[in-house]
């Protein structure tokens, strides 16, 4: 999670989601969000995998959340990825991460669609990964979202230590707020001026959705993602 890119990295065309350095530079600016329906309100039907490529949101919905105008697609994968061996405690990675084989594993998912998102530029100020996994009922996937809440309180206020190549970073993770529909936890990179991630996660139907972003003045962004791919789910 970072913006000189937590950048996909591309393994038998896998995508391999790798925590690096954060920035440096701090945006200006807010994003401008109207008041929002949260996914218990929205009623989604049970989705196909044909349907997971529209749950996601397009670039100029995630500037807009983002409050920011370059942002682009620049990864994407049908598959999880693995980064088990990077992180100095392994049951916390799926606070970390998003996407992960050992996370979903056992979990009875079918499909998955997973995005990054940011400027193409070295020095990019936002980072976004939107994740949505498909279940073949809506137990399944509900069942997950209680699992990962678990998983989330339990690594709140800890600090993880993560290694990708030759790239070294802490993070810390703070306290889960799980009092919601939606899921959230923000992690901020030591050492790295501010530079911080807010995760988000909530299910519909049979259809969990995941969404990191990141930057130096970090909010609700993930949540605002989260609830807007879950009306994305709604339109059939």
């Amino acid at each position: 999670m970072s913006c000189v890119s937590r950048m996909p990295m591309f393994c038998a065309a896998v995508l391999v989601s790798a925590l690096l350095s954060g920035c440096v530079s701090t945006v200006g600016g807010t994003a401008l969000r109207a008041d929002s329906a949260g996914p218990a309100s929205v009623d989604v039907p049970t989705l196909t995998e044909s349907d997971l490529d529209r749950v996601l949101l397009s670039a100029g919905e995630v500037n807009g959340i983002m409050g920011a105008t370059g942002i682009r697609v620049t990864g994407s994968s049908q598959n999880m990825s693995d980064n088990s061996d990077g992180v100095s405690d392994v049951d916390c990675l799926g606070a970390i991460y998003g996407a992960e084989q050992i996370v979903y594993q056992g979990s009875d998912w079918t499909a998955v669609r997973d995005q990054v998102l940011q400027e193409p530029t070295t020095d990019n100020a936002h980072w976004v990964e939107q994740i949505a996994v498909l279940y073949p009922s809506s137990e399944k996937a509900t069942a997950f979202v209680d699992s990962s809440r678990t998983t989330w309180q339990k690594c709140g206020g800890t600090s993880i230590d993560i290694d990708n190549s030759d790239v070294h970073s802490t993070w810390k993770i703070d306290t889960a707020d799980v009092s919601g529909d939606v899921l959230t936890q923000v992690s901020t990179q030591r050492n790295a001026g501010g530079w911080g991630c807010q995760h988000a996660l909530t299910s519909a139907s049979n259809v969990v959705v995941e969404a990191w972003a990141c930057s130096n003045s970090i909010a609700d962004e993930a949540s605002d993602i989260a609830s807007d791919m879950i009306k994305n789910a709604a339109k059939k």
